[in-house]
C-alpha cells in the first residue's frame, strides 16, 4: 500500500518538488528518506471532511534529526509557508501530523508512575507498568471580531476593532484572542478576554466558525460580536497597540490562512 509520507525535521515539512514546479508530499510504498530503528512511524487517521474526491488518501509521519538539504527533489519548509505551496487538504493533513509528532514527544513517560508510554492505537497511548492512558489535547481558544456603528449611521463607515499582539512576527494587525480556561464557556471566554485586553463591554455575540491550529496543537474558535460600551484600555502585557479601522483605512491584517482573516474578509464582505 502507498501513502503519503509527512516527514518533519523539527518544524519544518519535506516538500517533494514537481516537475510543473508545484510541490507536494511524498508519495510510496516506503519512507523516502532512511528511517532508524528507534523511529515511530504513525498511521494518521484523516478525517473524512479533508479526504480529496476519490476518499483514498492514507498517510504516515515520522520525525527526522537532520533536515534534507541536498536532494534536488526535497526540500524542508515550515509548516506555515507550506499552506501556500501545498493543496488545501496535504496542509491540513500535515497539520494533524505534526500535531500528533508534538504530542508523541511530550508523552515519552507516564505521568503518574513515570514508567516509559507505549503506542494504544492511532490516537492514544497506555503506560507499560499501571496502565494509565492519553490521547492528544487540544488547547482551544477563542478569537472574537468586535464591530461598532458608525457615528454618522452609515452602515459603509462601520468600524471594526484590530490589535497588534506583542507576540506577533510581523507589523500586522489581527483580533483581541486567547486561550479558554478551565470552568468556562467559550462565550464566557470571549467575554472576559475582551474585558482583560482592550476594556470594552460586547453584545449579539455570533459564533463564526473553527479551526484547527497546529502551532502547535490548537483550536481557534471564531466569533462575532458588536461593541456595546467602554473606552479601549489595552493591557499591554499582552498587545503594543489597537483602535478602531473603517474598511478604507485598514492596516495590514493576517495572511488567508487564519480565521482571524476569514472573519475580517466576512466582515468586509458584509458591510
Amino acid at each position: 500500500m502507498s501513502y503519503y509520507w509527512f516527514i518533519f525535521c523539527k518544524t519544518d515539512l519535506m516538500l517533494e518538488k514537481t516537475s510543473d514546479g508545484s510541490h507536494t508530499i511524498p508519495y510510496g510504498e516506503e519512507p523516502p528518506v532512511s528511517v532508524k530503528e528507534w523511529t515511530t512511524i504513525h498511521t494518521i487517521d484523516i478525517p473524512e471532511p479533508i479526504l480529496p474526491g476519490n476518499g483514498d488518501t492514507k498517510a504516515k509521519t515520522l520525525r527526522i534529526d537532520s533536515p534534507i538539504t541536498d536532494h534536488p527533489s526535497y526540500e524542508m519548509i515550515g509548516l506555515r509557508a507550506s499552506y501556500h505551496l501545498l493543496p488545501r487538504h496535504l496542509y491540513l493533513i500535515a497539520g494533524k501530523c505534526q500535531e500528533i509528532l508534538y504530542w508523541d514527544s511530550n508523552t515519552k513517560f507516564c505521568g503518574v508512575c513515570g514508567a516509559p508510554m507505549k503506542l494504544h492505537t492511532n490516537i492514544s497511548k497506555r503506560c507499560t507498568e499501571c496502565g494509565k492512558e492519553v490521547w492528544p489535547q487540544l488547547a482551544t481558544a477563542v478569537i472574537v471580531l468586535i464591530q461598532r456603528k458608525a457615528a454618522n449611521g452609515n452602515p459603509k463607515h462601520r468600524e471594526v476593532l484590530l490589535v497588534h499582539a506583542n507576540n506577533f512576527r510581523s507589523n500586522y494587525y489581527g483580533l483581541v484572542a486567547g486561550f479558554v480556561e478551565t470552568g468556562e464557556t467559550l462565550e464566557e471566554a470571549v467575554i472576559r478576554e475582551v474585558k482583560e485586553e482592550v476594556g470594552l463591554q460586547i453584545e449579539n455575540l455570533r459564533y463564526f466558525g473553527s479551526q484547527p491550529w497546529p502551532y502547535p496543537c490548537g483550536l481557534m474558535v471564531g466569533f462575532n460580536a458588536d461593541y456595546a460600551g467602554g473606552d479601549i484600555h489595552l493591557q499591554r502585557s499582552e498587545l503594543g497597540s489597537g483602535g478602531w479601522f473603517t474598511a478604507d483605512q485598514l492596516p495590514q491584517i493576517p495572511d488567508k490562512m487564519s480565521i482571524a482573516r476569514k472573519l475580517i474578509d466576512n466582515w468586509l464582505d458584509n458591510l
